[in-house]
């Protein structure tokens, strides 16, 4: 009863109006916030490098055929990168200058021997568990990061042996051996694979593997820096580019279009959140506003409850329980609609080849709690004013 009596007076047209807005300003904030943070995402666990990691040479041209320029990196080429704004971290790659033989050494599969060539990088830089990603003098075995590539042609030698291939798991369970020598002495080691890479074209070993190498079997030959590990910071992937671009330098391809991407869909997200924000704000104040008009329509009502003994709490509790069950309402159909879109949406994103995690963000169902708790103060500061200004 006591709703029929201060609910009265509505304006229906006005109330649908502001209720679509904050149904389309919370959906348009869940998609956008739900994508920004997995877009972010993309690409790790699917790689063993870090996110928005480079592996940059210089360019190989007809001067550098002719010995008159050099793809080495100098010291003050490498602080010139690193004092760069746009630069996180940099570290030059360690190559072998010592001899380095790869080997199967597991009873199930056939013998299989090459020559390869080891690299390592620091774990800032890798996506992996620091506890399978170390190695000291003693150990048994050595953890490695294989190049896909690498694998695909042990696969094919395999096959055409007549034995089947080996699956990514199956291989992490199979024993190897490295072989490291020099003119003088050899030494084997059993190795273990714990993942798999297309960015990096080399085996890549933990780096005290690498400096244990060097001192035991390395040559006394100047070490020449060729290769450079950088990762950059988060929006800022265009300014790396254009640097790259600019000093003539180079990366592979697919981690240049990786990290485009994400800058691009990033900052399109953001946009989006920003005007999903804007318009769940503007919705939310035609509803506060709203909310003050109707109590104005019925202040006679609401003066002549307050005469016959109605606590002023329990009249604004009434307008504020009505909306309040009305953006819970408006929310709850947003989050409903929002998962049917995320479902067609994923599918779209993975038949393109953007194969982003299925799972929803922390992020997005707490940005749905904290703008009905927003909306939930807000309405009962506006309601408690206006019904104590009758008073």
């Amino acid at each position: 009863m006591l709703q029929k009596i201060v609910l009265r007076n509505q304006s229906k047209t006005q109330l649908v109006i502001a209720l679509l807005g904050a149904f389309l300003g919370v959906l348009f904030l869940l998609v956008s916030v739900q994508y920004f943070f997995k877009v972010n995402q993309f690409g790790k666990g699917s790689e063993m490098l870090g996110p928005n990691t480079l592996i940059i040479q210089k360019k190989v041209s007809s001067s550098t055929t002719l010995q008159l320029a050099s793809t080495s990196f100098t010291q003050h080429e490498i602080s010139v990168i690193e004092n760069k704004t746009f630069i996180q971290e940099i570290q030059p790659i360690l190559s072998n200058n010592f001899g380095v033989e790869f080997a199967t050494s597991d009873p199930m599969l056939p013998y299989f021997r090459s020559d390869v060539f080891i690299q390592s990088v620091d774990s800032r830089f890798l996506d992996i568990k620091s506890s399978q990603w170390r190695w000291k003098e003693g150990d048994e075995i050595v953890p490695i990061i294989l190049p896909r590539d690498f694998l695909v042609m042990l696969n094919t030698f395999m096959s055409s042996s007549g034995i089947p291939q080996i699956s990514d798991e199956l291989a992490k369970d199979v024993k190897f051996s490295l072989l490291l020598s020099n003119e003088k002495t050899k030494k084997q080691f059993r190795a273990k694979i714990i993942g798999f890479t297309n960015e990096v074209s080399s085996i890549l070993v933990p780096e005290s593997f690498m400096c244990f190498g060097k001192v035991s079997f390395g040559s006394k030959v100047t070490e020449k820096i060729t290769q450079l590990m950088l990762s950059s910071k988060e929006k800022e992937f265009g300014l790396v580019e254009k640097f790259l671009d600019e000093q003539h330098y180079e990366s592979k391809n697919a981690q240049l279009v990786t990290g485009r991407l994400k800058s691009v869909v990033s900052m399109l997200l953001l946009v989006i959140v920003f005007i999903s924000l804007l318009t769940l704000i503007f919705s939310s104040f035609v509803l506060i506003q709203y909310i003050q008009l109707l109590i104005s329509r019925n202040v006679y009502e609401i003066r002549t409850l307050l005469r016959l003994g109605y606590a002023p709490r329990k009249l604004y509790f009434v307008f504020l329980l009505y909306f309040v069950l009305l953006y819970g309402g408006i929310c709850f159909l947003a989050s409903l609609v929002f998962i049917i879109l995320k479902s067609r949406i994923d599918e779209k994103l993975h038949n393109s080849g953007i194969y982003i995690a299925l799972d929803y963000s922390k992020m997005t169902w707490a940005t749905l709690g904290i703008s009905f708790v927003l909306f939930y103060v807000t309405a009962l500061v506006s309601t408690k004013r206006s019904v104590m200004n009758e008073f």
